[in-house]
């Protein structure tokens, strides 16, 4: 240790310690206060407001949670206590059962109290053997379970607060293993609000005990933790769930679990992102193709979706096979259930997960050439993947969907070409549906892959160099690439400040190798073509769920399933009401109206809930003057105007914003 210096002192020492510097980031990895380093480390400094130093903060208000949660109620064991996106977690075994309102009000009154102490966070290396006698002593039979599936070798580190400084007193300071990092006092806390609790298993197996989550979040100050309450409450009312049902755009039933019916006005929005994209690919030139639902297990073996992908795969089979397969269990030796299952998988026929495969299919139709290439084919075919019950998630999270899905093949040559035309074309769309901040993350192999590593080093530098050459900045995300190849991921920030990964293209040198693609080359000779996969909106599904929560339901008039509503005030302009809405309908407007006896008030309140873009009021002196009254729904009250002018208007709004 003699040759390292605490990292508290290397900033003293550097004259950049401060009350805002929480911890340090050294090549990637963060690092406390507490901590020891090389002198000569170079890092850059986390301060409590960063994005890290967040993460730093509520994962010491963890610890602190749990302090306050075992002074309230003595008996309760710890288990783990981790930050997550935007707040953290701990589960406790409590006796008697979970914690109320009430409870998490006593909860934050105490942690406060804590953090008011300014006691230090204190860090202690230990042996394995040490742990496990101090957590045995306490009775903290998780935490023994912890410590001992470390592996060995690995440091283990304690990170202590409470009363006294340098105190070994454990009855008065509060101590969990963990590897940090941690805050170097509990002053430097800011924050905090404990937002719900939960049941979670332990290690989240339904085999282990039930353990009580107490989910919380913190912030630097009480003002960047009042403005993230507040978009909660705002993402509340803006839930696409709740929105969905309001507007009448789609339903979910248990005849399909997971599995959505898009009612008119839903289904209108569905077709109109599909068409809107159809407009862009004839821009761009694309070429559409259709493909079957359903395949021969051989297409997936080939494709390595057999062995990678078997969980996520919906399984046709008739009696013709599970008569061949039991017939085969007869004939020879008694077969287990897994290994039935694992041939009737091997033998049955698949409903498409993905496009690829059978895009593969139809390049490998006949012979091509290189002046073909690039050829970008599209393709707006419904997908079906399992997943599983705990993850589905309205329309964020179905079992069977639609991409706006196509794939490049293309010459190595041409692949930096292609990236950066993807990307003009990627972020025009966003630009049309309001987005405006889109953060780019380059996904690399994961552990379960196909092909060589020579072929995803080439992969992930071309991607790599796309978006150098596009001169976007990006984040590396290690080993969170496609098992057949890594990707561009596109992250984007919606109205209420949540990321949402949508769009992504990836660079796949493996599936053209294994469907053993090629084409002739300007020298006569063949050559294997690259495929790049591609994405804009992702799944429509999705994409619809995230631009509802966007815009809040308030659809621009482009997009909007119903444009107006035309509202009369009284039975004397009915007439000319339903002329108005004739004459509206006959330029294809989207308009429908209202002409019950109920006051214009209920009218207006009606048609406000439905969130159309204008509101079309026609009383007698709108009837004798020949003229329309129109509310806008951003614009507020635009007064009486011709016809034909609220016509021109609709008509250069409801444009396609190409």
């Amino acid at each position: 240790m003699s040759d390292r210096i605490n990292v508290r002192s290397l900033l003293e020492q550097k004259g950049q310690l401060a009350d805002d510097v929480v911890a340090i980031k050294a090549n990637g990895t963060i690092i406390d206060l507490h901590s020891f380093v090389d002198p000569t480390t170079t890092f850059e400094l986390v301060r409590k407001t960063d994005k890290d130093g967040l993460q730093v903060i509520r994962h010491s208000t963890a610890h602190v949670m749990a302090d306050a949660v075992q002074r309230l109620f003595p008996g309760t064991k710890v288990t783990i206590g981790p930050a997550i996106e935007d707040g953290f977690y701990y589960d406790f075994d409590k006796p008697g059962g979970g914690f109320t309102e009430e409870d998490l009000a006593k909860i934050e009154k105490t942690i406060r109290e804590i953090v008011k102490s300014n006691t230090p966070f204190r860090r202690e290396v230990v042996t394995r053997d040490q742990a496990l006698a101090l957590f045995e002593k306490m009775g903290e039979t998780f935490k023994v379970e912890i410590i001992k599936s470390i592996p060995e070798g690995e440091e283990i580190s304690l990170y202590k607060h409470g009363t006294h400084e340098k105190s070994q007193n454990y009855d008065k300071d509060w101590v969990d293993v963990c590897e940090g990092p941690h805050v170097p006092r509990t002053s430097n806390l800011g924050a905090v609000k404990l937002t719900s609790v939960a049941g979670a298993y332990w290690r989240g197996d339904e085999r282990n005990p039930m353990l009580q989550r107490i989910y919380g979040t913190a912030f630097a100050t009480q003002e960047a933790l009042d403005e993230h309450l507040k978009l909660i409450e705002e993402a509340k009312a803006r839930d696409h769930r709740k929105l969905g049902k309001e507007l009448e755009l789609f339903i979910f039933d248990p005849v399909a679990p997971a599995m959505p019916f898009f009612l008119p006005r839903g289904a209108f929005l569905y077709n109109a992102l599909v068409q809107y994209m159809r407009e862009m690919y004839a821009i761009d030139g694309y070429d559409e193709v259709i493909t079957p639902q359903a395949f021969d297990p051989k297409l997936f073996r080939t494709s390595g979706h057999l062995g990678n992908y078997n969980e996520n795969m919906y399984r046709l089979w008739t009696e013709d096979l599970l008569e061949e397969l039991t017939a085969k269990d007869k004939d020879g030796n008694e077969k287990s259930t897994a290994e039935f299952i694992k041939r009737l998988q091997d033998n049955s026929f698949a409903i498409k997960p993905m496009n690829c495969p059978s895009h593969c299919v139809i390049f490998g139709s006949r012979r091509r050439s290189y002046r073909e290439l690039p050829w970008r084919m599209a393709d707006f075919g419904r997908l079906h993947r399992y997943e599983r019950g705990g993850v589905v998630h309205g329309l964020s999270r179905v079992r069977t969907f639609c991409q706006d899905d196509a794939h490049i093949f293309c010459t190595r040559e041409q692949v930096a070409g292609e990236i950066e035309k993807f990307m003009k074309l990627f972020y025009r769309v966003y630009k049309a549906f309001g987005f405006e901040k889109i953060d780019v993350k380059l996904a690399t192999r994961p552990e379960k892959r196909v092909g060589s590593d020579e072929f995803w080093d080439m992969a992930e530098s071309a991607l790599q160099k796309g978006l150098e050459s596009a001169g976007l900045t990006f984040e590396i995300l290690p080993g969170e690439g496609a098992f057949y190849g890594p990707k561009i991921e596109f992250h984007v920030q919606d109205a209420l400040k949540r990321s949402w990964q949508l769009g992504t293209m990836q660079y796949d040198p493996n599936l053209p190798e294994r469907f053993e693609l090629d084409y002739v080359g300007e020298d006569g000779k063949e050559h294997r073509p690259v495929m790049l996969h591609r994405a804009i909106f992702g799944s429509l599904e999705r994409f619809i769920s995230v631009y509802i929560e966007h815009c809040g339901g308030n659809f621009p008039a482009w997009i909007a399933p119903m444009q107006a509503k035309l509202l009369t005030v009284s039975d004397k302009s009915e007439a000319y009401g339903r002329d108005v809405l004739a004459r509206l309908k006959a330029r294809s407007f989207r308009v429908e109206g209202n002409f019950s006896g109920d006051k214009l008030g209920a009218k207006i309140r009606d048609a406000r809930t439905a969130r159309h873009p204008y509101m079309i009021v026609i009383g007698e002196k709108d009837a004798e003057a020949g003229t329309v009254s129109v509310r806008s729904r951003d614009k507020g009250e635009l007064g009486a105007m011709p016809f034909d002018q609220f016509s021109a208007m609709l008509a250069e709004e409801s444009k396609l914003p190409l």
